[in-house]
């Protein structure tokens, strides 16, 4: 591997993890990104060295002066014309995307690997915590920063440093769907949570977006595992290889799932549900590190009395996937227990800001990261069931030009769980606008009693005086989380035992 590693676009969620492996792992590590955040402040504060200003001549010495001994590793969010990016291409620097480097990485290691159009990014960190909690040597590569490890990256523990250990040990990795890039992954275990239509403006249609998930699952290696949400395309599941074990789970046992939840209650923060897996399946008496049985032999029929602190409704589902991966490792009834009670979430999802009030009158601020029309359904749905009867504000920033577009109707279906939606203009990401696509679009058919176009001033100034809310919810996958301190700050004032 080359001595020195170049991010363009190190501040995304996983190219920074990958620039703290290659850290970790010896290289020395530098990058460009459009915008300082909190992120690439923390990776400096780690010793890697970055830059916001696209020039040639800021790119380190050590980079320009050796491209035979750097890597350059490129983010589909870096513009076409970026000069950076342009002359690496002309001087004929080794460039790859993250996706390709990842595939590198997880050739010919145990590789677990979650798929889906949401629910990726908490159910890859799940599986993570629980191995982790539980002390089955892993690394993880997550799309979040984990509240439990405080980082989006996971490394082994000392000990497994040499090749033939390493090479035992685990990688949980988010596969995602953009661009195709998880055809680079070849899985032992594979989660797929969803198959909706996502990414249009990359395969055109739904149809398209499926072969790719196909494609995915038809990957999976000889007696592996396909752990798989009953919501998805049945297409998906029936192209798992030939002695693939092929698990389908969810929430409802009457539409099928061989793995679901029972006895789900909601307390507070707190959801209790018992774990019902495929009837015969045999119980783990303790932990096999390292040797997991993927024909699914080690899930339980039945475990009781799991707490996850982390609310939702699909958030249990999302930990049901990511117990039974826990179980194929080898994880006994308490391990998986404690385990699950331990974990924390992942930032920016079903975060809760501010608590405050009463447990008659509670108010609450949540912020969540859901930019999906079926996200922000079960993320609202989860609220209401949550805080019934309070009144609920959602302000909420559509994500890119293409997707407000194409789920428009989605979006306001959604939303219109509310009391109140406010949104925010577009957040166009790597896009340039589309004639006659606006935040507009969105708004015109929300059904909601209230609803706005506001700037963040104004949603700023209206927390302050219009505090007609009992829960307040923060919502997209953007530049949204600007206003979270702010809101916060407010909202400590206005609700001072919180």
């Amino acid at each position: 591997m080359k001595s020195n590693v170049f991010f363009l676009g190190i501040g995304g969620i996983g190219m920074s993890a990958l620039a703290r492996w290659f850290r970790a792992n010896g290289h020395v590590v530098s990058g460009y990104d459009k915008t300082r955040t909190p992120l690439t402040d923390a990776l400096t504060a780690e010793g890697i060295t970055i830059h916001y200003d696209d020039a040639v001549e800021n790119i380190p010495a050590a980079v320009r002066e050796n491209p035979a001994d750097t890597l350059v590793v490129l983010t589909p969010a870096i513009p076409k014309d970026h000069r950076e990016w342009a002359w690496l291409r002309e001087q004929g620097y080794d460039i790859r995307k993250r996706s390709q480097v990842l595939g590198v990485l997880t050739e010919g290691r145990p590789t677990i690997a979650v798929a889906g159009t949401h629910g990726k990014t908490t159910t890859s960190s799940m599986v993570a915590h629980l191995l982790h909690h539980a002390g089955v040597p892993c690394a993880a590569f997550l799309g979040g920063i984990s509240v439990n490890l405080g980082s989006n990256l996971l490394l082994p523990a000392a000990g497994a440093s040499n090749e033939a250990a390493a090479s035992q040990i685990p990688v949980v990795v988010e596969a995602d769907e953009y661009d195709r890039s998880f055809l680079t992954l070849f899985p032992t275990v594979a989660i797929v949570t969803s198959t909706d239509a996502d990414h249009l403006d990359i395969y055109g249609d739904a149809d398209t977006l499926l072969e790719s998930f196909r494609q995915f699952v038809g990957q999976i290696q000889p007696g592996g595992t396909l752990i798989i949400n009953h919501t998805a395309h049945p297409s998906v599941a029936a192209a798992a290889p030939a002695g693939v074990r092929v698990l389908r789970y969810g929430l409802n046992p009457e539409q099928g799932p061989e793995l679901y939840a029972g006895n789900i209650t909601a307390e507070g923060h707190l959801f209790r549900f018992d774990m019902h897996g495929p009837a015969g399946s045999a119980s783990s008496n303790g932990p096999e590190q390292n040797k997991p049985k993927a024909d699914g032999s080690q899930l339980t029929a039945q475990i009781e009395g799991l707490e996850l602190a982390v609310p939702g409704f699909h958030n249990v589902e999302n930990m049901l996937a990511a117990a039974a991966v826990a179980r194929l490792y080898g994880l006994s009834d308490e391990q998986l227990r404690a385990a699950v009670a331990a974990y924390r979430g992942v930032k920016r999802r079903f975060e809760f800001i501010v608590t405050a009030g009463t447990p008659q009158q509670p108010k609450v601020y949540v912020d969540d990261y859901a930019h999906h029309p079926r996200e922000i359904e079960a993320f609202l749905q989860s609220l209401r069931a949550l805080y019934p009867g309070r009144r609920l504000r959602v302000v909420f920033q559509p994500h890119l030009f293409s997707r407000t577009r194409d789920f428009a109707a989605g979006f306001a279906e959604s939303l219109s769980l509310a009391d109140e939606v406010v949104l925010l203009d577009i957040y166009p990401a790597r896009e340039q606008p589309l004639p006659g696509v606006t935040a507009e679009l969105i708004l015109s058919q929300i059904t909601a009693p209230e609803k706005s176009l506001q700037t963040k001033a104004e949603i700023l100034q209206n927390a302050e005086t219009n505090p007609n809310f009992d829960v307040l919810a923060t919502v997209g996958a953007g530049d949204i989380d600007q206003l979270v301190p702010q809101l916060k700050n407010i909202l400590n004032i206005r609700w001072p035992n919180g």
